[in-house]
């Protein structure tokens, strides 16, 4: 039951006029305007009248009051959208936005934020296409007739289907119906592109007579999905894709791969397991390749469709893809990526992603002996810490079953009881960048795969405020 707050207690609580003239409160809106300070100083009277109401005193010092301001401002303008050190073990981290953008891209976008020639033909003096800034470098990378992006993956395969399938049959092997991330599937995504899926084989095991037993009629094109995250071991067989591209051929069908998380170079050369590419399922026979530019790629977040002129026309023909387009920032960071695939010997050192993908483990290991002292001495012995090996996880569904060999710090509170390592885990995430790890085994483990701006990591360590509560 609210407490009886007598008229004079009320009364001591200033009006919003007078706090926007303290002087604590007053030069706060040289920085952020009077319209937020404002709303601001109404936020924090209407916390003193309930503590008022509680039974409790409020604050209502000059100082207190602009000290409550001043952090109600600054928490309503820090950016939503904020840089973190993923520490997760996960390279491809999709929550936590995938392929970092080397410079060349970064600055790419800053160019592209004004008046662009985004669909303006320069030398003809009149309107162009906006693909053109990317279709060049993408069919002299994967050998393709032609090329169109949009704005992911998901995107890309839902326009080939709408495109070359509606009210038509696809067919696809049971063993390919995937499901990726916030249970985004194969089967729905062909019923909003108005095509009708077409089971082939049984889960494990499927064979070309599948596929001939199935073609019908009503069908119009097969598909292949790359099972990019997940695998499938054991009494399992799968149909090659030149020989599924050979029956497509035979019966006057196009053949579609979807590979997911795409890569555009060999990462065997690299010292990674081996991903295809769109250069091997067009060698195969496929008349479009879809793939991901945010990926293994490490560009932005792009659908990309690759193949034959005549299919890639038709699909730039459909009314959907202007709702698809990508806009001209990503178009900018994709062209200045793909420029880098110029130069594969180079690659590993300029692109973000594949860098931080061939990290070797000594040199993660020895990051990780440098750091342990520093962690030491801004937890002052409120947790345990140690250095031990791990394997990370490239991610964003890419070679699920491979780990690539790292070091991680594992930091066990000292208190073993309650929420201490949640806290813990919580006092990294609140550091002004904050640090992403993982929580298993009662401990956080922090991954070092991914740090590489050292230096920004340990100088804010001196801000970490962590004590267990049991």
């Amino acid at each position: 039951m609210p407490q009886y707050v007598s008229p004079t207690a009320q009364a001591r609580i200033p009006a919003v006029d007078r706090v926007l003239h303290f002087p604590a409160v007053f030069c706060l809106m040289e920085d952020y305007g009077r319209l937020l300070v404002t709303e601001a100083v109404r936020t924090v009277l209407a916390d003193s009248r309930r503590v008022l109401a509680a039974g409790r005193m409020p604050e209502w010092d000059e100082r207190s009051i602009g000290a409550l301001v001043h952090a109600h401002v600054k928490a309503w303008s820090t950016p939503s959208l904020r840089r973190v050190f993923n520490l997760t073990g996960t390279v491809l981290h999709t929550n936590l936005g995938r392929s970092p953008l080397p410079p060349e891209a970064v600055a790419a976008v800053a160019r592209a934020a004004g008046a662009v020639n985004l669909e303006y033909d320069l030398g003809r003096g009149r309107r162009g296409d906006r693909d053109v800034h990317v279709e060049g470098l993408l069919t002299e990378i994967t050998g393709a007739e032609a090329a169109t992006v949009v704005n992911n993956n998901a995107a890309a395969v839902f326009l080939v289907l709408n495109a070359l399938a509606l009210r038509k049959e696809v067919l696809v092997s049971r063993g390919e119906l995937v499901e990726i991330g916030d249970a985004f599937r194969i089967p729905d995504i062909m019923v909003r592109a108005g095509c009708r899926l077409r089971e082939v084989g049984t889960t494990n095991r499927t064979h070309l007579w599948d596929f001939e037993q199935s073609l019908g009629p009503r069908s119009a094109m097969l598909m292949k999905v790359h099972t990019s995250n997940y695998a499938i071991h054991g009494f399992a067989a799968a149909v090659p894709e030149d020989a599924l591209a050979g029956l497509a051929h035979r019966n006057a069908l196009p053949f579609i791969v979807d590979l997911g998380s795409g890569t555009l170079v060999d990462l065997r050369r690299y010292g990674l397991p081996h991903e295809p590419t769109p250069q091997d399922a067009l060698g195969h026979g496929a008349d479009l390749v879809t793939f991901s530019g945010d990926k293994l790629l490490g560009g932005p977040q792009a659908g990309i469709i690759v193949g034959r002129a005549d299919l890639v026309k038709r699909i730039k023909r459909n009314p959907i893809k202007r709702a698809l387009r990508l806009d001209k920032m990503s178009l900018a960071a994709l062209e200045a990526v793909l420029r880098l695939y110029r130069d594969p010997d180079r690659l590993a050192e300029r692109l973000p992603a594949l860098r931080l993908l061939t990290r070797p483990e000594e040199e993660i290991a020895a990051q990780g002996r440098r750091l342990r002292p520093a962690l030491e001495q801004a937890l002052a012995g409120e947790a345990r810490i140690e250095l031990l090996p791990c394997g990370s996880q490239i991610g964003s569904g890419a070679l699920p079953v491979d780990a690539l060999p790292s070091h991680c710090l594992r930091i066990a509170p000292r208190v073993r009881r309650g929420r201490a390592v949640e806290q813990l885990a919580a006092a990294f995430r609140a550091l002004p960048i904050p640090v992403v790890g993982r929580v298993e085994g009662g401990a956080l483990c922090l991954d070092l795969r991914c740090l590489d701006d050292e230096a920004a990591f340990v100088s804010q360590l001196a801000s970490l405020n962590f004590q267990a509560n049991p």
